[in-house]
């Protein structure tokens, strides 16, 4: 597993992460493990992980475990500042820490890339580090970050996000796609790789991928037709999936089924069968050497071209590109 010696002189990235009772605890360990993980396997010291705080110190996280920040909010250089975030206990919403905010505005010059986990991006939004970025948050805040801070263009869909020097993630478990993206960056996509093996991560999801796989992103049907019609859908996807033909299918007029499916799921059947399609594609994809005119066919688009541009549309990448990356 171990990739090779590092460089005896190679100096380790710097990588900060601010700490504050309350903070989710997986949005501040997930990618601490991967930057720990991909150091182990160089041999080497690629990256130095710090958890600071306002007042060091033991830190209450929100799952009742504690951290201890071992140090104070630096105010010179540093590689690397992931922001987590927290959610407050009332309900209000997130958590946007004055302290932190006003260290952020005042120090993020001196960094050389900035990321927040989850609700993070609100306290990168309030230093005003998001102004005109194209930004994302876990999908319960994102309505909430683009209602409060209107100059941020708020993407609630995408797993993360890099705008420049500024990474956002959605929430939680992202943050660890979002920390593998950088050990890529930094070294190879070979490290990335290899670190999600360690992990035992099932794959290192594009930044494009939705945060939601088919079945997470719609609402559970209260009608058993709709929801046999959703599974039928997910396992032929190379079938005749229009609506008249899922309302024959389904005994309903097509009409009913359109207004039925929608009221009753969030979405409409052409959303879903446009989704079960992509995700049945990104299967194939990474599980297959199937050529691309092979995984358009039995994933119901009509030819390579098609395919090509709901990639495009749906993951900001091509096929080719996405199977290179994450082939299992």
């Amino acid at each position: 597993m171990l990739l090779g010696m590092a460089d005896e002189r190679r100096v380790a990235q710097r990588v900060v992460i601010p700490v504050f009772d309350g903070v989710e605890l997986l949005d501040v360990t997930g990618p601490a493990e991967v930057f720990s993980a991909a150091s182990r396997l160089l041999r080497g010291r690629a990256y130095a992980v710090e958890l600071v705080a306002a007042r060091p110190g033991p830190v209450l996280t929100s799952s009742g475990v504690q951290l201890v920040a071992t140090g104070d909010l630096p105010s010179g250089e540093v590689s690397t500042v992931v922001v987590p975030g927290a959610l407050a206990h009332d309900g209000s919403g997130p958590v946007v820490d004055p302290v932190l905010v006003s260290w952020i505005r005042d120090h993020h010059t001196l960094w050389g890339r900035v990321a927040s986990v989850c609700a993070g991006a609100h306290m990168l939004a309030a230093a005003g580090l998001l102004d005109g970025r194209r930004a994302t948050t876990h999908w319960y805040s994102a309505e909430k970050l683009a209602h409060d801070f209107p100059s941020v263009h708020v993407d609630p869909d995408p797993i993360f996000i890099k705008s420049g020097r500024v990474w956002t993630c959605a929430g939680v478990t992202s943050g660890m796609d979002l920390a593998l993206a950088m050990v890529a960056e930094d070294h190879d996509e070979r490290l990335a790789r290899t670190v999600a093996r360690w992990l035992v991560m099932y794959l290192r999801r594009p930044g494009g991928q939705s945060q939601f796989s088919v079945p997470l992103s719609t609402l559970e049907p209260e009608s058993c037709a709709i929801r046999e019609l959703q599974h039928w859908i997910r396992e032929h996807p190379s079938e005749d999936l229009t609506v008249p033909a899922l309302a024959r299918r389904a005994n309903l007029s097509p009409r009913h089924l359109a207004r039925l499916f929608t009221r009753q799921t969030g979405v409409t059947p052409g959303a879903f069968v446009e989704a079960s399609r992509a995700e049945a594609a990104r299967r194939l994809l990474e599980q297959t050497r199937h050529p691309l005119d092979v995984v358009a066919t039995r994933c119901g688009y009509g030819s390579v071209e098609t395919l090509y541009r709901t990639f495009r549309r749906r993951l900001g990448t091509t096929p080719n590109e996405y199977r290179a990356r994450f082939r299992l």
